[in-house]
């Protein structure tokens, strides 16, 4: 059955994290809905590339333009049935927005499915949501986990973690283990 899911996204999000999750949700039938605060339908956002090249961290690089397909004053949450939050610098500020932070306490209050990625991660520590919990994340934002009072999990790249109703990562290198762990949640059944 078909799901309503809301991306929240910013400028330079990680262009993988934002692009790849957003495809593949609709792809499988899915309804999805980004939103960045102060822009409508058709407003674009800039992405930022996130790379490992064997430096102490990440290198960026420009990414691509996404055009944002719901307006962030119009949206409720809940008319979603889950959440999605990807990761790059957008965390950083979208923390800051009152508005975002209600949004994430309502999608874990209600125990709808959350799905973070690498920087998202700040946001559900900002929200307060994720004490008790098992949180994967970049591992920078181990520090930001462990304040909030969940367990960091670091995992090696490629893999994610389910704790309930949220579904971590530590980047977009762990995509298909992340997203499919997602749509276990969703309910998602892909026949083959």
């Amino acid at each position: 059955m078909s799901k309503r899911i809301l991306i929240i996204a910013g400028d330079f999000v990680e262009d993988y994290e934002l692009m790849v999750p957003f495809q593949a949700l609709a792809a499988v039938g899915h309804t999805v809905h980004v939103v960045a605060p102060d822009k409508r339908v058709g407003d674009l956002i800039r992405t930022s590339i996130h790379d490992f090249e064997g430096d102490q961290t990440y290198t960026e690089k420009r990414g691509h333009n996404f055009t944002l397909n719901a307006d962030f004053a119009a949206t409720n949450p809940a008319n979603y049935d889950a959440l999605l939050i990807p990761g790059g610098r957008a965390p950083e500020y979208l923390r800051l927005n009152e508005t975002i932070i209600a949004w994430l306490r309502h999608f874990a209050e209600a125990k709808k499915p959350i799905a973070a990625v690498c920087h998202g991660a700040q946001l559900l520590a900002a929200a307060g949501v994720i004490e008790g919990r098992r949180i994967s994340a970049y591992p920078a934002c181990a520090p930001e986990v462990k304040l909030a009072g969940a367990q960091y999990v670091p995992l090696d790249w490629p893999d994610a973690i389910t704790d309930e109703n949220f579904v971590t990562a530590p980047a977009w290198t762990s995509h298909a283990s992340w997203l499919a762990q997602f749509l276990a949640l969703l309910g998602t059944r892909i026949e083959h």
